[in-house]
C-alpha cells in the first residue's frame, strides 16, 4: 500500500531563501496556507509557492514557529532509527574532541537544531540523562526518544525537565522528574575535574549551566591575586573556578537560598571551604553595595534570560544597560567585568551598546578585550544565527 501524502505547509514568495539556505525554522508571517488537514504534532511537507519540497518538520499551529525542519530529504523515516543515529553521532562527535572526558562526564549531548534534532535537548550528568521536549511533535514522539536516549547513554535513569511555560505554549502536560530507571534525588557529575552534586529541587534548565564552561575556564585564568565578585551565581561554578585560579578573595551572591547552600557543600567538596563567602541577597544590590565600597579586580554579571521573546528585546536592553552601569561602578579601575546575556533575542552588538550606555552612565570607559559564546558542546549551524544565544563580553574598566 503506497504511503498517504504528508499534509503540506506552503510558503509565500519572498520567505523561501532562508529556509532553502538552510535555516532550520518556517516562522509563522511566512507561511500561505496548510493543506492536508495538519493537526498538532503532526509531520508535514514544506514547499515552496511552486511546489518544490523544501523539508520535512512537525507542526505547531500556535508557535510563532510552526515548523522547524527535522529532514531536508524526502525518503528518510521519522523513527526510532532516525533518533538513535542522530544522538549517537551526536555523542560520538563530542568523545572524538574531547569535550566528554574523564575529567568531564557532564555535558550536552543533543543541542536541539545543532545536533539535527531541532524541539529536543538531552544533557548527560555521568550517568543520569536529562531530556527536554520543545515542541509538541518531539513530545509526542517520546517514547521513540528516550528509548533512542536509553540504547545510546545508557543511563540508569532519565529525568524530563521540560519548562513547564514552553509546554503549556505548545499544548502539552510535561512529565516531571524521573521518567525512566532508577529513582534518583540529585544530579552527580564532573566538570574540568570539578565535583557537583546538585539536587533535583533546584530547578534551572536542565540542571546546570554547561553552556559557560569555556567562560569559566578564562575566569580561573584572570582570577589569580584578584578580589572576585560572581553575581547571580546560581551553584557557584565561576566561583569555584576563581577560587582554583588563585582568586585573593572571592564573594558568591544569589537570591536562592538552596542553590548557594549547595554551592557551600560543592566548595567544601572541591576544598575551597573558607575560600568563598556566599551572600543570599539581590545581585543589583550587590553590585550597587561594591560599587560603594572601592569595588572588585573581577566582577561577573551573569543575569537569568531578560528577553525570552524578541518582543522583550526593548526592555531587556535596558535592564542590561543598567546591569552594565552597576558592573563597572563594582569593577576597580584596571579591573575586568564580565557581562552575559543568554538572550537569543539580544545579539553581540545589541549587548555592547548597552554596555556602553553603561559605561558612560559609570563615567568610565569600557574596553572590550575578549568575547565568549556557548561552549562546543552546543553548536549552532552556519545558516541559524538565531542558535547563537549565549555572549558574554570582557571589558576592563578605566577611568574617563
Amino acid at each position: 500500500m503506497a504511503a498517504q501524502p504528508l499534509p503540506t505547509l506552503r510558503l509565500k514568495p519572498g520567505h523561501v531563501q532562508p529556509v532553502w539556505a538552510g535555516h532550520p525554522w518556517v516562522y509563522a508571517q511566512a507561511v500561505d496556507r496548510v493543506e492536508g488537514g495538519a493537526t498538532a504534532g503532526d509531520e508535514v511537507s514544506v514547499v515552496d509557492p511552486r511546489g518544490n519540497v523544501l523539508g520535512r518538520g512537525f507542526y505547531s499551529p500556535g508557535s510563532a514557529i510552526p515548523v522547524r525542519l527535522l529532514l531536508r530529504d524526502p525518503k528518510t523515516q521519522v523513527d526510532g532509527e532516525l533518533f538513535r543515529s542522530r544522538i549517537a553521532h551526536a555523542l560520538a562527535w563530542r568523545e572524538r574532541t574531547k569535550i566528554a572526558t574523564e575529567e568531564t562526564t557532564g555535558f550536552r549531548v543533543v543541542h536541539a537544531e545543532g545536533d539535527g534534532l531541532p524541539g529536543l535537548i538531552v544533557d548527560k550528568f555521568d550517568d543520569v540523562a536529562v531530556v527536554q521536549f520543545l515542541t509538541f511533535g518531539m513530545h509526542a514522539r517520546a517514547d521513540l526518544i528516550l528509548g533512542a536516549v536509553q540504547d545510546t547513554l545508557k543511563p540508569r535513569a532519565i529525568i524530563e525537565r521540560t519548562p513547564p511555560q514552553i509546554a503549556k505554549h505548545e499544548g502539552f502536560t510535561p512529565e516531571t522528574g524521573v521518567i525512566r530507571g532508577e529513582k534518583i534525588e540529585e544530579l552527580t557529575f564532573r566538570e574540568r575535574g570539578l565535583a557537583y552534586r546538585i539536587p533535583l529541587e533546584l530547578g534551572q534548565k536542565t540542571g546546570f549551566y554547561f553552556d559557560q564552561r569555556p567562560l569559566r575556564t578564562r575566569v580561573e585564568a584572570l582570577a589569580h591575586g584578584a578580589r572576585v565578585l560572581d553575581t547571580y551565581s546560581y551553584v557557584g561554578p565561576f566561583a569555584m573556578a576563581a577560587a582554583r585560579g588563585g582568586a585573593k578573595s572571592v564573594t558568591a551572591v544569589d537570591e536562592s537560598a538552596l542553590a548557594l547552600e549547595v554551592a557551600a557543600e560543592c566548595a567544601r567538596v572541591n576544598g575551597f571551604e573558607g575560600k568563598i563567602q556566599f551572600s543570599k541577597r539581590d545581585s543589583r544590590k550587590a553590585l550597587q553595595e561594591a560599587g560603594a565600597q572601592g569595588g572588585y579586580d573581577l566582577v561577573i554579571v551573569d543575569p537569568p534570560r531578560l528577553a525570552p521573546t524578541r518582543s522583550a528585546k526593548d526592555q531587556a536592553l535596558v535592564a542590561y544597560s543598567k546591569l552594565a552601569e552597576l558592573g563597572c561602578r563594582a569593577t576597580t579601575h584596571g579591573g575586568t567585568l564580565v557581562l552575559c546575556s543568554c538572550s537569543a533575542a539580544v545579539d553581540l552588538w545589541a549587548l555592547t551598546r548597552a554596555l556602553a550606555t553603561g559605561a558612560l552612565r559609570a563615567n568610565v570607559h569600557a574596553y572590550v578585550y575578549d568575547r565568549g559564546f556557548q561552549g562546543a558542546d552546543h553548536p549552532v549551524s552556519a545558516a541559524f544565527p538565531e542558535g547563537l544565544y549565549l555572549k558574554a563580553l570582557l571589558a576592563r574598566i578605566e577611568p574617563r
